[in-house]
Protein backbone atom coordinates (compact mmCIF):
# COMPACT_ATOMS: atom_id res chain seq x y z
CA UNK A 1 0.00 0.00 0.00
CA UNK A 2 3.20 2.40 0.56
CA UNK A 3 4.15 2.46 -3.29
CA UNK A 4 0.23 3.34 -3.99
CA UNK A 5 0.68 6.75 -1.50
CA UNK A 6 3.65 7.57 -3.33
CA UNK A 7 5.06 10.96 -2.82
CA UNK A 8 5.05 13.35 -6.39
CA UNK A 9 7.93 15.55 -7.74
CA UNK A 10 7.10 18.90 -8.04
CA UNK A 11 4.86 19.81 -11.28
CA UNK A 12 3.30 16.44 -11.39
CA UNK A 13 -0.22 16.35 -13.06
CA UNK A 14 -3.22 16.60 -11.18
CA UNK A 15 -4.96 13.48 -13.05
CA UNK A 16 -1.90 11.41 -11.95
CA UNK A 17 -2.15 12.88 -8.05
CA UNK A 18 -5.70 12.19 -8.43
CA UNK A 19 -5.53 8.47 -10.11
CA UNK A 20 -3.14 7.69 -7.33
CA UNK A 21 -5.34 8.96 -4.59
CA UNK A 22 -8.11 7.10 -5.68
CA UNK A 23 -6.00 3.65 -5.90
CA UNK A 24 -5.38 4.21 -2.43
CA UNK A 25 -8.74 4.98 -1.20
CA UNK A 26 -9.71 1.49 -3.35
CA UNK A 27 -7.12 -0.50 -1.36
CA UNK A 28 -7.67 1.18 1.97
CA UNK A 29 -11.72 0.28 1.07
CA UNK A 30 -10.82 -3.65 0.41
CA UNK A 31 -8.92 -3.61 3.78
CA UNK A 32 -11.53 -2.69 5.44
CA UNK A 33 -13.73 -4.72 4.22
CA UNK A 34 -11.47 -7.42 5.11
CA UNK A 35 -10.90 -6.87 8.40
CA UNK A 36 -14.55 -5.73 9.17
CA UNK A 37 -13.41 -1.71 9.31
CA UNK A 38 -16.25 0.48 9.26
CA UNK A 39 -15.32 3.66 6.95
CA UNK A 40 -16.45 6.78 4.85
CA UNK A 41 -14.35 6.83 2.47
CA UNK A 42 -16.90 6.29 -0.50
CA UNK A 43 -19.35 8.02 0.89
CA UNK A 44 -17.39 11.64 2.04
CA UNK A 45 -16.00 13.92 -0.89
CA UNK A 46 -12.44 14.85 -1.63
CA UNK A 47 -11.14 17.38 0.57
CA UNK A 48 -9.71 17.68 4.34
CA UNK A 49 -12.78 15.30 5.51
CA UNK A 50 -11.59 12.76 3.36
CA UNK A 51 -8.17 13.18 4.41
CA UNK A 52 -8.89 12.72 8.27
CA UNK A 53 -11.07 10.01 7.04
CA UNK A 54 -7.67 8.18 5.30
CA UNK A 55 -5.48 9.10 8.63
CA UNK A 56 -8.37 7.63 10.87
CA UNK A 57 -8.53 4.37 8.97
CA UNK A 58 -4.48 3.96 8.36
CA UNK A 59 -4.19 4.48 11.85
CA UNK A 60 -6.97 1.42 12.72
CA UNK A 61 -5.45 -0.54 10.17
CA UNK A 62 -1.96 -0.34 11.71
CA UNK A 63 -4.09 -1.43 15.01
CA UNK A 64 -5.00 -4.40 13.72
CA UNK A 65 -1.45 -5.36 12.38
CA UNK A 66 -1.71 -4.32 8.65
CA UNK A 67 1.29 -2.45 7.61
CA UNK A 68 -0.23 0.48 6.18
Amino acid sequence: MRRVRARFEPGASAAKKIGARQAYDALLVQACDALGVEHRLLTLPEGMDREIERLRVEERLRDLGLSV
